[in-house]
């Protein structure tokens, strides 16, 4: 899976030898990880090997779980990091196997893309200040961006759109959540 070896970790320095310079990189910071629960769960579990008053990740900095937020945004559908590579566009052909630093690189692409469409980090002003940098598209949003064109739906898809209604109206026991916002909006 990650093609990590015991002869390529036999000269490596174990957790509790790296502890603090790995405290001091997460101090304050807010780190984003797929599946969060695993990494940490882990991470946890060596601090408590070396002692009670390691405390937990979180005593040291915030989460914030990709996984969590790919399955509120996408419920229902499959949101492992190569899925959400695959729905967002993103190239994740070069992961053949699952490495920190080269999943970490796909991740932050991911989570740019899920957090509103930017594709990368690059700001404008440090290649010329254009919107387009190593031909890649930087999606702003704002007043320069053309307004989005309305479809409106026709009278069948209306008469659907009304009939499913009333099926779950009937099937939440009258507590179609849909029916109650329009009840109250005003119409359009």
């Amino acid at each position: 899976m990650h093609g990590i070896t015991n002869e390529f970790l036999a000269d490596k320095p174990r957790f509790a030898e790296v502890v603090q310079e790995f405290v001091d990189f997460i101090r304050g910071a807010e780190l984003i990880i797929h599946n969060a629960a695993f990494d940490v769960g882990f991470l946890n579990a060596e601090f408590q090997r070396i002692g009670a008053h390691m405390g937990t990740v979180a005593d040291y900095c915030t989460v914030l779980d990709t996984l969590l937020m790919a399955r509120k945004l996408h419920p229902g559908q499959r949101n492992s990091l190569d899925a959400l590579c695959k729905r967002y566009e993103i190239d994740n052909s070069h992961r053949e196997l699952h490495g920190a630093l080269l999943d970490a690189e796909i991740l932050g692409d991911v989570y740019l893309a899920m957090t509103g469409g930017q594709t990368n980090l690059i700001l404008a002003g440090e290649e010329g200040d254009t919107n387009t940098v190593t031909g890649t598209t930087i999606k702003r949003f704002g007043p320069d961006k053309p307004r989005l064109k309305v479809i409106r739906a026709g009278s069948e898809e209306l008469e659907e759109h009304e009939a499913r209604l009333k099926y779950l109206q009937k099937s939440s026991g009258g507590n179609c959540l849909w029916l109650k916002e329009s009840d109250a909006a005003p119409p359009v």
